[in-house]
């Protein structure tokens, strides 16, 4: 009740910059916080376009896993998707025999759009997983920074598999990684889902959470469903039926995807504070290390730039 309240006051305070504030960059303003909000726990909006309360930070080594790129400060997530970190590297060494995880990017301590990498990662229940496997050392914080993940797609060709570094061990860490109930679906590169469809037996069920996209030659992205019954959090449509080996993987294997655009590309706008749910402001403000009414004021307008003197 308390939270609730501290909320509704925070907004009220804000109330007289708001229509400013609204039409700053999100990504600017979620991307210069360091900590979380100390709220419930709550996933609020959509995987790219909300913000994450209550978040809960990955410990940045464990027994089966090691946390990259400290710096960005992007290991923060729904407590629910710590859990599936500590319960994928276990069960995927003990049972599968996996070295352990190096984990990339989550979500930052609030959440919401980042200054750079990805569209999605902002509700806290999204997590990249490199398909290098953990070596047997603990790694410094400059190793974590410099070190640079394997693409297993041959270059120059989008959708080749590298089969020179490719593995079944990294089939049964993806089998693995979509085996639990909570994970919505995983992303990969369309050369490793053709992969896994023909290396699959007939247990395919699993398959079927396994959506090719761009990319993702070098990581796995796994998406967690909202938390049961948790209100402001969007659920993504449901997956296909089938096990996806069919013409929407063979469309992603053809040229189509990769042709260049036909005349000028326009780049999508930037998310404004206005484009997130309103619950966001709350996250942005509340507790120590939040923002202040200061910081939601738009900056000045430029001013016009004198003709110099001809006299």
């Amino acid at each position: 009740m308390r939270t609730v309240a501290a909320i509704a006051a925070l907004l009220l305070a804000l109330s007289a910059g708001t229509a400013a504030a609204q039409q700053l960059e999100a990504k600017s303003l979620f991307g210069s916080l360091a900590t979380p909000v100390p709220l419930e726990s709550r996933s609020i909006g959509f995987y790219s376009r909300g913000c994450l309360a209550g978040a809960q930070a990955l410990a940045v080594d464990g027994p089966e896993w090691q946390a990259m790129r400290l710096s960005r400060n992007r290991y923060w997530g729904m407590p629910e998707l710590v859990a599936y970190i500590e319960k994928l590297a276990h069960d995927a060494r003990v049972l599968d025999g996996w070295p352990g995880l190096l984990v990339g990017d989550m979500s930052q301590p609030r959440g919401g759009p980042m200054l750079t990498g990805h569209a999605s990662h902002q509700i806290g229940l999204d997590v990249d997983i490199w398909f290098d496997p953990m070596p047997d050392r603990t790694l410094s914080a400059a190793e974590r920074e410099a070190l640079s993940a394997t693409s297993y797609i041959v270059r120059e060709t989008n959708v080749e598999l590298d089969t020179r570094r490719w593995s079944d061990a990294h089939n049964r860490l993806i089998r693995r990684a979509a085996s639990y109930t909570e994970v919505e679906r995983i992303f990969v590169n369309p050369g490793i889902k053709r992969e896994l469809c023909s290396w699959v037996g007939s247990d395919r069920a699993w398959l079927r959470k396994i959506r090719p996209w761009y990319g993702h030659a070098d990581h796995l992205h796994v998406r967690l469903r909202c938390p049961p019954g948790m209100a402001g959090c969007t659920a993504q449509s449901a997956v296909p039926p089938g096990d996806g080996c069919d013409e929407n993987l063979a469309w992603w294997l053809s040229p189509e995807p990769y042709r260049p655009a036909e005349g000028p590309v326009v780049p999508a706008p930037e998310l404004t504070l206005a484009d997130l749910p309103n619950a966001c402001t709350g996250v942005l403000t509340t507790g120590p290390g939040g923002l202040t009414a200061d910081d939601l004021k738009a900056p000045p307008p430029p001013l016009p730039r004198l003709r110099p003197s001809t006299g």
